[in-house]
Formats: structure tokens, sequence, C-alpha cells
């Protein structure tokens, strides 16, 4: 099973993901930024948003295929997906597997997200890249905000303002069997 936890930047995926895996401790939690930021190591590759590359789209779908399958054990994925281009692609790659995905989208309102984004510290020892950071975050909540619209069939819409329990519950109660 493959748990996708989708939405904006700040909308709450990491700690969402973080509350399942503390009720799943035996499920894998997969970050696709990680590959991401390994492509960036690699000289030669371009830089940019890492999701452009047609590399970190395979990779992503074969590491969480192949953690799902070798390990037989929940993947719980947090990242942001909302180029339904992109989407397709690796969602379209869990599907011609066979593979059981449930896919959520933590909707949350513009303010919010600015408020969120505003109070997060994402590199605490580079306050310039900290707010470089953010404001590329922020730049990114009308993109995320329009793709709600054009989510895949069979995505969750979640309240991402509703508490983190609350929302881990709906999660399971959707993913697993027997709960």
């Amino acid at each position: 099973m493959i748990i996708w936890v989708n939405g904006a930047f700040g909308s709450g995926k990491t700690t969402l993901v973080a509350e399942l895996h503390r009720r799943l401790p035996d499920a894998l939690v997969y970050d696709p930024e990680l590959t991401g930021f390994l492509l960036r190591s690699i000289p030669g590759v371009p830089a940019g948003d890492f999701q452009d590359l047609a590399l970190w789209r395979r990779q992503v779908a074969d590491l969480a295929l192949g953690l799902a399958g070798e390990y037989g054990k929940p993947v719980l994925v947090p990242m942001t997906l909302v180029e339904p281009r992109y989407a397709d692609e690796i969602f379209g790659a869990f599907d011609a597997a066979g593979a059981a995905v449930r896919h959520f989208f933590l909707d949350v309102p513009a303010a919010e997200l600015e408020r969120r984004l505003r109070v997060r510290v994402v590199n605490p020892d580079d306050p310039e890249r900290d707010e470089a950071v953010r404001k590329w975050c922020e730049a990114q909540i009308p993109r995320c905000a329009a793709a709600v619209i054009t989510l895949r069939a069979g995505t969750v819409l979640l309240d991402g303002c509703r508490p983190t329990y609350e929302l881990a519950d709906e999660v399971l109660a959707r993913s697993l069997p027997g709960n």
C-alpha cells in the first residue's frame, strides 16, 4: 500500500505523515524530495524544479513501488505533486504495476498557508536561504490551490485545517482494512 499525502507547501503533509508513522511504526516513510536532492547533487543534471525531470518522476515511482514490494509494508509519501502530467506519470506507473495506492490532498486556504509558511523554519543556520525557500513556497500557493480541480479521480480531499489526529483517523479508515 502506498499512501500519498499531497497538498501545498505548508499544508501539513509532513506533520500528517509523522502522525501516520507514529500509528503505523512499521510503515516506511519515503520523501521524494530526497530523490530530487540526490539528482541535483550530480554534476550535469539540470538545476531548477526537480519535478520537471522525467528521471525524477520515474525514480519516485520506481522507488515507492520497490519499497512497497520489497518490504511488504505501507509506504507513506509526503509530497506536493500538482502538475497533472507529472501526477499522471507517477500514478500511472503505480496503476500499471497494480499497486494499491491511496491519494490524499490536504486542502488549506491560501491565507492559512501564508501564515504557516511565515512561521516555518527550514534552514535555521542560513536565514537568507530560509527566506528564499519561504518566498518560493509562497509563490506556489496559487498553483497548488488551482490543482484541486485537476486532481486524479479517486483522490480524497481533506480539510487541512482539521486537527492532525482527525486527519490521520480518516486516512487510516480509508486506507487500511480493519480500520
